[in-house]
């Protein structure tokens, strides 16, 4: 890719560019179009281009600074997910049925980019509904991950990241119910912020022809991607808050600052192992590197405590509230179908595949129940953040995989270190933080051996969003982040050095 001295900036750094009159809206504007169009064939992340009214966006930002106006993201080109509503662009979610869908008004997040002065490039891919790891669809084609155009850039906002990873754009918005903010961050090389549940506004990111109405979500969250962590949590300032319409409800949005400013005062808990899947190699190294990391500036890193939540339960809990919603709308004799399989099931049956199935079943009376074992998993979680301040894990078992387009996603298999698992038993880390609502920071660790990016997840206390974003900040400057594809990757002797030093170190004493 061609040297530019704005291809990979931040967000932060062309406010500051901006800001002196280095550069105008209008040529970071023109820059980034170019650049989406010269290597955008080879990556396919942005899906829905916008780049008439992005161009005149970026003018009207130049002319809003020269009148004295500064707002947070003022000329700052984005990106947003498909899934988002944006005024006479189609909103799909990738399925050829809703092609010609084009809702009237904006998203609430898109309406706060655009009030905070971002301009928007256009919208990026998503898999089909937005239901899987890999982000392909008949309408869009495949993102490939710019890494290795023969992976994928993950799920469901996998061409966010990958359009954060090309440098098109500064910022991106996604959204996180299975890990669709954090695998992709994680596969991509990125940084990926899940919100506290509830925090950011959701209106207009709904299935196509849904009515865009306040909803009250279950698991899911909309939230910031940026090549920093400094720049994640500008965007969530951005994004944060109720939704205009349910301004009545109490709800105090005010977050705590982060509990502390020094990674040597952070009280750590380190997790490189679940009971249900096996962690790969390569993750487990990025784990390790974060760990010792965090030792060596001495904060409190330990591996064991028995305040931690039953990470079986969890899963098995989070994938039966996950699959519940997934089916709501399926067509009635599918849905006895499945009924009669789930009656099958050996009352013994503790498996994850027993999980999704009887959680796409589930009476409304089991899912008060299951909510029930929820809440006991949420006060536990508090329990852990008394003597806690965040919990390192990863976000699946490896890195990037190979694309796989098996119409059956349940025939899929994850390879893990030359062993076959269900394609779906890689989401128990992503439920971790998902279930319960807490608020998880993905960050970069590293890179695997074959020069694949690594990443892992920060997961802090419930509405203390703040805290994980620090740690990420902290993390970023002891070592290192974003990285763009050729800097670090297989055969840069730098990269190199830091997979090896990650895999001689080891497990931390316990």
């Amino acid at each position: 890719m061609e040297p530019n001295p704005w291809n990979f900036p931040t967000a932060e750094q062309l406010t500051a560019a901006l800001r002196a009159g280095d550069v105008s809206s209008a040529e970071l504007t023109d820059e980034a179009i170019t650049r989406i169009e010269r290597h955008d064939k080879e990556i396919n992340a942005i899906c829905v281009p916008d780049f008439d009214r992005a161009r005149a966006a970026a003018r009207a930002a130049d002319e809003a600074r020269a009148r004295g106006e500064d707002r947070p993201l003022l000329g700052i080109p984005v990106t947003v997910k498909e899934s988002y509503d944006i005024a006479g662009l189609p909103t799909t979610w990738g399925m050829p049925a809703h092609r010609t869908y084009v809702p009237a008004e904006d998203a609430v997040q898109v309406s706060r980019l655009r009030a905070a002065g971002a301009v928007v490039l256009g919208k990026t891919n998503v898999p089909f509904g937005l239901q899987d790891i890999q982000s392909f669809n008949e309408l869009y084609g495949t993102t490939n991950n710019p890494w290795d155009h023969g992976r994928t850039s993950g799920g469901s906002s996998g061409g966010s990241a990958a359009a954060l990873a090309s440098g098109f754009g500064a910022l991106s918005i996604g959204s996180d119910l299975a890990g669709s903010l954090r695998t992709p961050a994680h596969f991509c090389g990125v940084y990926a912020h899940k919100p506290t549940l509830g925090l950011a506004a959701m209106r207009g990111m709904v299935p196509p022809t849904t009515p865009a109405l306040p909803v009250e979500s279950d698991l899911a969250v909309v939230g910031p991607m940026a090549r920093t962590a400094r720049d994640l949590a500008l965007l969530l300032d951005v994004m944060a808050g109720p939704d205009p319409l349910t301004l009545g409800v109490a709800y105090d949005v005010t977050l705590p600052p982060a509990r502390h400013e020094r990674l040597r005062d952070f009280r750590v808990l380190v997790l490189d192992e679940h009971p249900l899947i096996p962690t790969g190699s390569a993750v487990r190294a990025g784990v390790h590197r974060v760990a010792d990391a965090l030792a060596d500036a001495g904060a409190r890193v330990e591996r064991h405590t028995p305040l931690l939540p039953d990470l079986t339960e969890a899963a098995l809990l989070y994938t039966q509230l996950l699959f519940s919603g997934s089916v709501a709308r399926f067509p009635v004799e599918e849905y006895e179908h499945l009924r009669t399989r789930a009656a099958g099931l050996s009352a013994d049956d503790r498996s994850l595949d027993a999980a999704r199935l009887r959680g796409m079943v589930l009476s409304h009376r089991d899912w008060m129940e299951v909510n029930n074992r929820r809440e006991l998993h949420r006060h536990g979680w508090r329990r852990l953040f008394g003597s806690f301040d965040a919990v390192v894990c990863p976000i699946t078992p490896t890195p990037a995989f190979p694309h796989d387009h098996n119409p059956d996603p349940l025939a899929r298999r994850l390879d893990i270190d030359g062993v076959a698992h269900p394609y779906f038993d890689q989401l128990v880390w992503a439920g971790l933080a998902t279930m319960p609502g807490l608020p998880a920071t993905a960050v970069p660790a590293g890179r695997s051996p074959e020069g694949l990016p690594v990443g892992v997840q920060i997961v802090g206390p419930m509405f203390e969003d703040r805290t994980p974003l620090r740690l990420a900040e902290l993390l970023e400057e002891r070592i290192g982040g974003f990285r763009a594809p050729g800097q670090g990757a297989q055969g840069d002797p730098a990269g190199q050095e830091d997979q090896v030093a990650a895999e001689s170190r080891g497990p931390l004493v316990r």
